[in-house]
């Protein structure tokens, strides 16, 4: 049987959350929104927090924002803030980006704290270094909720991917395509961050048990231009790669395999309508892509959860959010990739399994409405 550990005493401990000890699938149900919000294992705790009266105020403090899917990240949170039903729950919604700098981004978290907001929502620049903000928004009754990049903590409520997962996934759709021997050339994301070394984690775990595959690793920051250079480069050092995968930038990685005027290779990358574009174009060629999304909207689920919380709402400590995914056999225009549309829009723009739809009308005019 689940249990709860009772808080008492000080106003301080009064603002904890209540940490209960899940047991199984049924007690799993009994938390908010199941089907959106799944625990990462059996042995997931369950937070809950006092609830508060809305209306509320809710932070983002971002870190790198030079991508367009960080900034497709911030306009789905504010696109998602708009919508009538979410926004009579907001008072106000403040976003800031902090850019590569840690220390900036904990000033930052301690200001929104001390300002009195309800909720903070955190894109990290790290993983590690956020204990004394988690400690000092305990005290004054904040809830802080990292998504996409998180950090190592169990003390605060957290929303994710399976990063893991997803450089399988793509490791998988490789072998499947190329074979067991070849070399595969893997463009990585911001050295530091839990995506980047869960998605090469993953990776790594499916390709160890093919000793005639082997990897190169380059740097492509998660940006087109960047992630062009770099297989434009591996490219003139190591000749010709069996298969690619690209945690994000793929448009511009593919672009530089048809620029080399090599054979196309099969590829495994994220959700760029260029990179979808590029499939449906090449695919007669060789380019026989898989796109699995890191979904921008893992901001809209975050404010989701924030909302929830604060109405006393239970979560568990950390939840796995469905992956979006696709191959170069399944695309339809205007359904799941957009020819009209920019080549570094993330096509999968909402995230169905948590009742958060989003279109691209929406997303273009969010800074404007």
């Amino acid at each position: 049987m689940s249990s709860t550990i009772k808080v008492g005493g000080t106003a301080a401990a009064a603002v904890l959350a209540i940490l209960i000890a899940v047991a199984g699938t049924a007690f799993a149900a009994s938390t908010y929104d199941p089907g959106c919000f799944k625990p990462w294992s059996p042995e997931t705790a369950i937070m809950q927090f006092k609830p508060k009266p809305p209306p509320y105020r809710i932070a983002l403090v971002n870190g790198y924002v030079g991508n367009s899917w960080r900034l497709q990240m911030v306009e789905s949170l504010r696109a998602y803030a708009k919508q009538p039903q979410v926004a009579k729950y907001i008072k106000e919604l403040k976003i800031v980006s902090v850019g590569n700098d840690e220390s900036a981004q904990l000033a930052s978290i301690e200001n929104f704290i001390n300002q009195g907001y309800d909720a903070i929502l955190i894109e990290a620049v790290s993983t590690k270094g956020y204990d004394r903000v988690i400690r000092e928004a305990k005290r004054a009754g904040v809830i802080l909720l990292p998504y996409d990049v998180i950090v190592d903590s169990n003390q605060v409520p957290m929303i994710n991917e399976d990063q893991v997962e997803l450089g399988k996934m793509w490791a998988h759709w490789i072998i499947q395509e190329m074979g067991t021997k070849g070399r595969v050339l893997e463009i990585r994301g911001i050295e530091g961050t839990s995506v980047d070394r869960d998605i090469h984690a993953g990776i790594q775990s499916v390709f160890k048990n093919y000793p005639d595959i082997k990897t190169i690793d380059v740097d492509g920051k998660w940006d087109d231009g960047a992630s062009e250079k770099a297989v434009a480069d591996a490219i003139s050092v190591y000749g010709h790669f069996g298969g690619m995968i690209e945690q994000a930038g793929t448009t511009g990685a593919v672009r530089a395999l048809i620029d080399a005027h090599q054979p196309l290779i099969p590829v495994g990358g994220e959700g760029e309508n260029g990179f979808r574009k590029e499939m449906v174009e090449y695919a007669s060629k060789g380019l026989h892509g898989l796109s699995a999304e890191q979904a921008p909207a893992l901001s809209a689920v975050a404010l989701k959860a924030a909302i929830a919380l604060l109405q006393g709402e239970s979560l568990p400590q950390m939840s796995r959010i469905p992956i979006p995914y696709i191959t170069y056999k399944q695309l339809e225009p205007g359904v799941n990739y957009f020819p009209n549309l920019p080549d570094n829009f993330f096509a999968e723009t909402s995230v169905k399994a948590c009742n958060i739809i989003l279109t691209p009308q929406e997303l273009f005019g969010s800074q404007k409405n």
